[in-house]
């Protein structure tokens, strides 16, 4: 694959990092100010602020491991963003002195999904798709907006996987993500992630006319998404240009004699789709 479509396919920026499921502050963290604002400041972006109120609420005995969650995954983030591999560390040896018998339902979901983004954060693709995976089926877990997140999380250290294999190991991988895109599709047409997957994993799979076809389909879709398509539409406009027409003048039988007229046409092709659709 090129970086062009590396980047297209590896969405694991700030806008896929699961939110914190903990129960509604104002009910079950109303004896514990310090984990609900470091809650808070997490959910919002503010780690550094979060990891001020998490190492407070460390403190109370009732909440520690609760608001050891909230540290290590405050690390993380704070790794994504600032590459520092001390924070990296700290949220390993936070995750690994929470302890899990002292956790509610909710807050054995956040932890494993800190396990996760650690394991995808040190490169181990693999064993974090696994870690991800049981959390997709936790549907009464998790929030809408968060299972989105969620299976973002896993599609992306699938993809991740998949480019260290050989070209020939990759299929299967990309065929997981399809399927599990196409059950999410049914369960909420809404859902932009698996939207974006399915075309980026058809791509992936060697399949660029399917991949077409799932980007146009999700561009209709988009609007049924709480930020009317926005999100999902630019993502899936960034994939179409940069790297599906590109696979579909590439797989054209026969051959284009002019490549580049014909990457032209596609071109055009797609920008009446956004512009009937939009």
């Amino acid at each position: 694959m090129t970086n062009e479509q590396r980047r297209a396919m590896r969405r694991s920026s700030a806008a896929v990092v699961a939110l914190i499921v903990g129960l509604p502050v104002s009910l079950a963290w109303a004896d514990a100010a310090a984990l609900a604002r470091a809650r808070q400041f997490y959910n919002v972006g503010d780690y550094e602020s979060a990891i001020v109120a998490a190492q407070a609420a460390r403190e109370d005995p009732e909440v520690a491991d609760a608001a050891g969650i909230v540290l290590a995954r405050a690390y993380l983030e704070r790794f994504r963003r600032e590459a520092d591999r001390q924070d990296l560390e700290a949220a390993r040896a936070t995750l690994r002195h929470v302890q899990t018998a002292r956790l509610t339902p909710r807050d054995r979901i956040d932890h494993v999904v800190g396990l996760a983004e650690a394991l995808y954060l040190e490169d181990a693709y693999g064993a974090a798709a696994e870690m991800f995976a049981p959390l997709i089926s936790a549907t009464d877990e998790l929030s809408p907006g968060t299972r989105e997140r969620v299976v973002d999380w896993w599609a992306s250290a699938l993809d991740a996987e998949a480019r260290t294999r050989p070209a020939d190991e990759r299929t299967p991988i990309y065929l997981r993500i399809i399927d599990v895109m196409e059950v999410e599709l049914r369960r909420d047409p809404a859902s932009g992630v698996a939207s974006y997957w399915l075309a980026a994993a058809a791509l992936g799979a060697g399949d660029p006319m399917r991949a077409w076809q799932a980007a146009v389909a999700g561009w209709i879709r988009a609007p049924l998404a709480p930020d009317e398509g926005l999100a999902i539409r630019r993502d899936l406009d960034r994939l179409v240009t940069d790297t599906i027409i590109a696979d579909r003048v590439r797989n054209l039988s026969p051959p284009p004699t002019n490549p580049a007229q014909t990457a032209a046409e596609l071109w055009e092709e797609w920008e009446g789709i956004k512009e009937k659709w939009n």
